[in-house]
C-alpha cells in the first residue's frame, strides 16, 4: 500500500496542487499553488497537508512516519529553486512558516518569519544583501517572533526592550533605529530567551524549522483559534496545513515594502482596489497595526513598475476566482512577489453589492450571488447608525474600519469585556492595537477602538467579519493601561465611561449618541428580489402589535405566523382586568373581567389585521400559565384588592391556590380553554368582531386561529367546536360571512406522534419548536443556560438546540408529525413559529421537511428569506415530505 503524500511543492515552474485541493492543502496552500499555475510570481515553497496535522495530534504530537524524509526532499528542491542553502554562512536561504486552514481564519494561528537566521548565517545575509541594517533588523524580528510563537514567551518582554532602546537613543519609530541599536537588541533578545527558558536561543536551522512546524500545528488548538472556530462553526477535525516558503524581504530599504489589499472595498463593496502598504517593513507590521500604513495608491509614486504589476495581477486573480480577494504581497528591491490570495472577509453591505455587481459583470450567476451572502450577515444591515440630526461631542477621528455604530462603556482588556458582557453590560473595547488573543473580547463588545493600525489591520478585518463597528488608527488617543484611561488632548476617558463609535466615518464620540435604524440599499433590494423569486418557503413574522407587523411587512413578511395574545395583556390598565379574571372565584366575576378585556383585544386585532391586509394572520389563543399575570408587589395587590372589594390577605390566598411546581407543564395552553372556556370564547369573539368590522369596510382580512399546547385530538376537537360556535354567532349578529381557519400548535411530542388524529380537526399545523425542544430534551430553556454552554463547548451537543433545530431528535419528531398529519390530510398547511424560524440551518431543515412557511421575529425576516432561497438552490431534490396544497378554510 502506497504511503500517503504529505508534502506538496509549489514554485515558478508550477505546483503539485491547485485551488481545488483546499481541504488537503488548506486555503493558503491551495491558492499559492494556484497562483504558481497561473504563472504569477510567488516565492517557492511547499505545503504540509491538513491531514498531517490531524495525524500529528493522533500520534501524541509526533511526526507521522515519512514526514521528515518528505520535508528533507522538498527542502533540497527549494534550495535548488532559490539558488540558496538553508543555514549557509555565505548565501543563506531563509523561510517563512505559516498556517493555513480550509476556512479563512485571519490571524488566529501562528506565523514565523526569517527562519534560518543564526549567528553564522547572518554574516552571509549581510554579505549577499549588502545591507547590514536589514540583516540585523530581520534577526531581531526572528528571535522575538520565534520566542513568542514557538517558545511561548510573552512578546511584551521584547516590545518593552525595543521601547527602552528607542527611549535611550531618542528614536520614535522602529525604522529609525541605528544599526548599533539593532545589534544590541539581538543580544538583549537572546538574553531574554535564556533567562526565561534556561536555554540559549536555538542556533541550528533544522531544529528551528522542526519546532516552528510543531508550533503552527499546535496553534490549531490555541485559545483564539478555538474561539474563532466556535464562532464560525469550523470543525475541530479539519486541522491546519503548514506552508514553508522562501522569504522575500520588504524591509530591505526604501525600494522595498509589504502590503495587504482587497480587490474591492471590503466595507462597502465599491469596485475599487483597496489596501495599505508600508515601505521598509515585513508583512506582520501591516496586519498587527504597529505602524499606521499608507494607502495602496501611494506605491505608484515611488515604485511605478511594481504598482503596475500589482494592478495587473489583482485584476487577473479576481477574474480567475470570480470573487473579491484579500491579497498579501511584498516588494523586494522593486520586484513584486505575491504571498497570498484568498476570498476576502467583507461586511454584509459589501457582500451584497459585490454579489449584485458581479452578476451585472457576468462573472457569476444570480444563484451564485444568492449563495455568496451568509444569511446571518444580513443582521449587520439592521444595525443602528448615529442620528445625523443629533448633537454629538466628537472626541477624535480615526479610520472607518467597519461600519455601523456602537455605544458602550470603555474597557481596556478582552478579559474584562468578556466578564462584563456576560452580565449584560454594553462595552467598547479600547486597545493600542488588537491581536488575535483579543478575539473573545471583540466578540463580546459593541465595537472596537484602536489607537494604531489601518483598514487592513487585525481589528478591522476581524470586526468586519463579525459585523462589529470598528474605528482603527485613532492616533490622537494616548492609552494608559496602568491607569485604565485614555487621553485625547486635555480630555481623559476612564474605564467605565460611555463612548460611541461611528464605524462608518471613524468618529469617536464622548457619551451616548442617539442611534437610528438604517435604510436598506438598492443592491439589497435587487438581491432579495432574486431570492424571493427563487425560494419556495413563505416567510411570515412573529408580531404582537401593529407596529411590529408594519416593520415586518417592510422587511418582506408574507403574513403573521404567530401573534401572542398574552403580550397584549400586560399593557396599561389591562393587567388589572386580567388579574381580576384570573383571581375571580365565580364564572360571573370572571366574565365581568373578560367583558372589560374584549374591546381592548378587539382594538388590537383591528390594528394588526389592517397592518397585514391581504396576508394571513395566525393568532394564538392564551398560552402561558396564569401565575405569570399575578401581582408581583404589595402595591399591585392593594390596587387589585380594592378593585375586587376584598382584602389583600384574601387575594393572596386565592393567588396561592394557583401555585404550580412546574407551571410550564401545568395549567396552560388549551388546558385553560378546557377548564375556563369563557377565556377562549372572549378572544375568539374579539377576533371575529374585528374581522367582520373590517370586512364591512372592504379590508381583506385572513384570520387563522391557533390552539396552543395541544396534546390530544379531543382537546382540539372541543376547542374547535367552541371557536366555531362563537364565530358563527358573531357572523350571524353582524350579517357578515368570512373565511377563517383553525389549527393546532404542535409543541409536545405526543401531539406529533398522534398527528394523524389531530390533523382531522386541524386546518393547519404550526410547530412551536421552543417548547417542543424543551419537552423532547427534558430541558428548561430558562435554566439550561447554566450548563448548555458546557455541553456545546465540550462537544456533547453539536450546537445549542434552542438556537438551531436538533435534527436527529426534535427534527425527527417534527418529520413524524408532518408525515402523519399529511397522511390523512394531504393539503395540511405546515409552519413553524419558534425563533428557529429565523435561523438559517433551521430554515434549511424546514424546506427539506416540506414546510409551507417559517415565521420569525421582524428583524430576522431578511435572514429567513435569503436562507430559504439558498435552501431551494442547494437542495435541488426539494422537500422530502410530499407536496403541500391549499389549506382548508371555514366559511
Amino acid at each position: 500500500m502506497a504511503r500517503k503524500k504529505r508534502v506538496y511543492f509549489f514554485g515558478p515552474k508550477g505546483a503539485e496542487g491547485n485551488a481545488g485541493m483546499k481541504n488537503l492543502l488548506g486555503g493558503k496552500g491551495a491558492n499559492l499553488a494556484e497562483m504558481c499555475n497561473l504563472k504569477i510570481n510567488v516565492p517557492a515553497g511547499f505545503t504540509i497537508t491538513t491531514q498531517t496535522c490531524v495525524d500529528y495530534f493522533q500520534s501524541s504530537s509526533r511526526w507521522p512516519t515519512g514526514l521528515e524524509n518528505e520535508i528533507s526532499k522538498n527542502m533540497s528542491r527549494l534550495e535548488k529553486e532559490m539558488g540558496k542553502k538553508f543555514g549557509d554562512p555565505v548565501n543563506p536561504l531563509l523561510l517563512s512558516v505559516r498556517s493555513g486552514a480550509r476556512a479563512s481564519m485571519p490571524g488566529m494561528m501562528d506565523t514565523i518569519l526569517n527562519l534560518g537566521l543564526n549567528d553564522i548565517s547572518i554574516k552571509g545575509l549581510i554579505e549577499k544583501s549588502g545591507n547590514e541594517w536589514f540583516a540585523w533588523d530581520s534577526y531581531r524580528r526572528f528571535i522575538a517572533m520565534f520566542a513568542d510563537v514557538v517558545l511561548g514567551l510573552d512578546r511584551r518582554l521584547f516590545e518593552n526592550a525595543i521601547t527602552d532602546v528607542k527611549k535611550r537613543t531618542s528614536v520614535v519609530a522602529d525604522t529609525d533605529l541605528e544599526l548599533a541599536s539593532l545589534v544590541d537588541l539581538v543580544e538583549i533578545f537572546k538574553k531574554i530567551v535564556k533567562s526565561n527558558t534556561g536555554k540559549p536561543f536555538p542556533q541550528k536551522p533544522e531544529k528551528q524549522l522542526e519546532l516552528s512546524i510543531n508550533a503552527v500545528f499546535s496553534s490549531w488548538y490555541n485559545k483564539r483559534a478555538t474561539q474563532y472556530r466556535k464562532m464560525y462553526g469550523i470543525p475541530e477535525s479539519w486541522g491546519t496545513a503548514v506552508n514553508v516558503q522562501a522569504m522575500v524581504f520588504g524591509n530591505m530599504g526604501k525600494d522595498s515594502g509589504t502590503g495587504v489589499a482587497f480587490t474591492r472595498d471590503p466595507a462597502t463593496g465599491e469596485p475599487r482596489f483597496f489596501g495599505e502598504f508600508l515601505f521598509n517593513a515585513q508583512g506582520e507590521d501591516v496586519v498587527a497595526g504597529i505602524r499606521t500604513p499608507l494607502s495602496i495608491d501611494q506605491i505608484g509614486g515611488k515604485l511605478p513598475d511594481a504598482k503596475k504589476d500589482l494592478d495587473r495581477i489583482y485584476k487577473k486573480l479576481e477574474k480567475h476566482y470570480r470573487d473579491m480577494l484579500d491579497i498579501e504581497f511584498t516588494i523586494e528591491n522593486k520586484k513584486l512577489y505575491m504571498l497570498q490570495a484568498r476570498v476576502g472577509k467583507r461586511t454584509a453591505e459589501a457582500a451584497i453589492r459585490i454579489a449584485v455587481d458581479m452578476v451585472k459583470e457576468k462573472l457569476i450567476t444570480k444563484n451564485e450571488a444568492i449563495n455568496r451572502v451568509y444569511p446571518e450577515q444580513l443582521d449587520q444591515l439592521l444595525h443602528d447608525t448615529i442620528d445625523p440630526k443629533g448633537d454629538v461631542d466628537v472626541l477624535t477621528q480615526g479610520l472607518p474600519a467597519s461600519p455601523g455604530a456602537g455605544v458602550g462603556k470603555v474597557v481596556f482588556t478582552a478579559e474584562e469585556a468578556i466578564e462584563k458582557a456576560a452580565n449584560g453590560e454594553k462595552l467598547i473595547l479600547v486597545r493600542q492595537e488588537t491581536s488575535p488573543e483579543d478575539i473573545g473580547g471583540m466578540n463580546a463588545a459593541q465595537g472596537i477602538l484602536t489607537a494604531t493600525g489601518g483598514m487592513t489591520s487585525h481589528a478591522a478585518v476581524v470586526a468586519r467579519g463579525m459585523g462589529k463597528c470598528c474605528v482603527a488608527g485613532a492616533e490622537q488617543i494616548k492609552i494608559s493601561d496602568k491607569n485604565s484611561l485614555f487621553i485625547v488632548g486635555s480630555t481623559a476617558v476612564h474605564s467605565g465611561d460611555w463612548i460611541t463609535l461611528d464605524g462608518s466615518t471613524g468618529r469617536v464620540i464622548l457619551g451616548k449618541a442617539q442611534l437610528v435604524k438604517p435604510k436598506l440599499s438598492r443592491h439589497f433590494n435587487i438581491l432579495m428580489g432574486w431570492a424571493d423569486k427563487t425560494r419556495k418557503l413563505k416567510v411570515r413574522t412573529n408580531a404582537d402589535t401593529p407596529q411590529d407587523a408594519k416593520i415586518a411587512r417592510e422587511f418582506g413578511a408574507e403574513g403573521i405566523g404567530l401573534c401572542r395574545t398574552e403580550h397584549m395583556f400586560f399593557e396599561g390598565d389591562r393587567i388589572v382586568a386580567v388579574r381580576e379574571m384570573i383571581l375571580a372565584e365565580t364564572a360571573k366575576q370572571r366574565q365581568k373581567a373578560l367583558d372589560k378585556l374584549l374591546p381592548m383585544q378587539k382594538k388590537d386585532f383591528i390594528g394588526i389585521f389592517k397592518a397585514m391586509e391581504g396576508l394571513p394572520v395566525t393568532i394564538r389563543l392564551l398560552d402561558p400559565p396564569l401565575h405569570e399575570f399575578l401581582p408581583k408587589t404589595e402595591v399591585d395587590y392593594a390596587i387589585l384588592a380594592k378593585d375586587l372589594g376584598v382584602s389583600v390577605v384574601d387575594l393572596k390566598e386565592r393567588a396561592s391556590k394557583l401555585h404550580e411546581f412546574n407551571p410550564m407543564l401545568g395549567h396552560r395552553g388549551c388546558r385553560l380553554g378546557m377548564t375556563f372556556p369563557e377565556i377562549y370564547n372572549m378572544q375568539t369573539r374579539a377576533i371575529m368582531e374585528a374581522v367582520c368590522e373590517l370586512v364591512k369596510k372592504k379590508v381583506d382580512v385572513r384570520p387563522e386561529i391557533m390552539i396552543p399546547l395541544v396534546s390530544h385530538a379531543e382537546e382540539l376537537s372541543k376547542a374547535r367546536r367552541n371557536v366555531i360556535a362563537v364565530a358563527d354567532a358573531v357572523m350571524k349578529r353582524t350579517g357578515v360571512k368570512v373565511k377563517y381557519s383553525i389549527g393546532a400548535m404542535i409543541e409536545l411530542p405526543r401531539a406529533a406522534i398522534t398527528a394523524d388524529r389531530i390533523a382531522l380537526e386541524a386546518d393547519f399545523f404550526s410547530f412551536g419548536t421552543n417548547d417542543l425542544t424543551q419537552t423532547t430534551f427534558g430541558l428548561s430553556r430558562d435554566d439550561a443556560g447554566r450548563f448548555l454552554p458546557h455541553y456545546v463547548e465540550s462537544g456533547i451537543f453539536p450546537s445549542d438546540p434552542f438556537v438551531t433545530i436538533d435534527r436527529e431528535g426534535v427534527g425527527e419528531i417534527i418529520r413524524i408529525g408532518i408525515h402523519k398529519g399529511r397522511s390523512v390530510k394531504p393539503g395540511l398547511k405546515i409552519g413553524i413559529c419558534g425563533e428557529h424560524g429565523g435561523e438559517p440551518g433551521s430554515v434549511e431543515f424546514c424546506y427539506q421537511s416540506g414546510f409551507d412557511y417559517v415565521s420569525c421575529s421582524p428583524y430576522r425576516i431578511p435572514i429567513a428569506r435569503l436562507a430559504a432561497a439558498q435552501a431551494t438552490i442547494n437542495g435541488a431534490s426539494g422537500p422530502t415530505s410530499g407536496k403541500s396544497v391549499k389549506n382548508k378554510t371555514r366559511k
